[in-house]
């Protein structure tokens, strides 16, 4: 207690120890990012501050998928596939305990800035890439990072959601424009009516073959220069100025039939998108499951989750431990 009591590391300590040791991207022509929140199930620690109601997934059914305790974000370095390496590597930058009256995405938002802003690490001058699951594909945090023009955001999106081409205003509009307010959107495109789609922009096919040898064909479809609702309550957000691609990612089975019931829909936001491939796009979400693998192997072999204590503080500096401790296993 009085080793972990006496833990004092400063926010980038660990990016910067891991520095002279990241692996530089060959394969892929960017970085890539990945961020995501996991639960701190405590609850019988009755004395601890700040507890709440976080998610958890249940796998029994009928049981509402929620715990009693804290949750963490980390930020970690997705990892291009070596030969003799597992694939589910990923290396492990920042975690940060998310207080119950905070936003857990923006947490995240806040700590990848704080990569990006710094000098002493590769991210800022390079091209970086950042993946996220649904939750991180609202307005609020794909707006935030729009001021950095070296990153590009690659998040899921429901299949429910609704986003707009850019409208092309007439000969006559553009002979006599109005005085009005400017239009801005223009068709809709609704992902859950193919009657509302245009034809792709780009498609890709490719041939995959599982662990277990079933073959898979994948059908990648991508629209370009979409748009997204803005916001304007509690604070203005003007989506429209932010065009991105829209991926659609369906994988079919040896008989033709789709192996999932719902397509993939990934939005890929940033000025330098379009230096990204469809291969690129679809490898870089792939590797978003690997901070997945993380947090099971640090909950089921490092005690990630198991230190018990009624001090937040002691907590949170035994996250950072076992963080550690994973980067020093890779």
């Amino acid at each position: 207690f009085k080793a972990i009591n006496e833990m004092d590391l400063a926010p980038l300590w660990l990016p910067y120890r891991l520095g002279p040791y990241l692996p530089r991207p060959k394969k892929w022509p960017f970085w890539l990012l990945i961020a995501d929140v996991t639960p701190n199930p405590r609850l019988y620690a009755h004395t601890l501050k700040d507890r709440g109601i976080v998610y958890q997934p249940e796998v029994v059914k009928g049981k509402l998928p929620v715990t009693i305790g804290h949750q963490y974000s980390t930020v970690a370095l997705g990892l291009e596939p070596e030969a003799g390496v597992s694939s589910s590597w990923t290396l492990p930058l920042l975690t940060e305990r998310v207080e119950s009256s905070e936003d857990k995405e923006m947490v995240g938002s806040r700590q990848i800035e704080m990569l990006l802003r710094d000098d002493k690490l590769p991210f800022t001058q390079d091209l970086t890439v950042e993946v996220g699951d649904s939750s991180y594909s609202k307005p609020t945090y794909l707006h935030a990072h729009r001021k950095f023009p070296n990153l590009v955001t690659e998040v899921r999106v429901r299949g429910n959601r609704t986003f707009y081409q850019q409208y092309v205003p007439t000969k006559e509009e553009m002979e006599a424009p109005s005085k009005g307010h400017p239009k801005w959107y223009g068709q809709r495109f609704s992902l859950s009516d193919p009657k509302t789609w245009t034809k792709p922009d780009d498609t890709l096919t490719k041939w995959e073959t599982s662990r277990r040898g079933k073959v898979y064909r994948v059908e990648i479809q991508a629209w370009h220069n979409l748009l997204m609702s803005g916001k304007n309550k509690p604070k203005r957000l003007p989506m429209h100025k932010h065009p991105f691609t829209l991926v659609r990612i369906v994988r079919f089975d040896e008989d033709g039939n789709e192996a999932f019931k719902h397509p993939l829909w990934l939005i890929v936001m940033g000025k330098r998108r379009h230096e990204l491939t469809l291969e690129h796009i679809y490898q870089a979400y792939l590797c978003r499951f690997d901070i997945e693998h993380f947090f099971r192997f640090g909950k089921q072999k490092l005690l990630l989750a198991d230190f018990q204590t009624p001090e937040v503080l002691r907590e949170e500096n035994w996250w950072q431990l076992v963080h550690i401790a994973y980067a020093q296993l890779w």
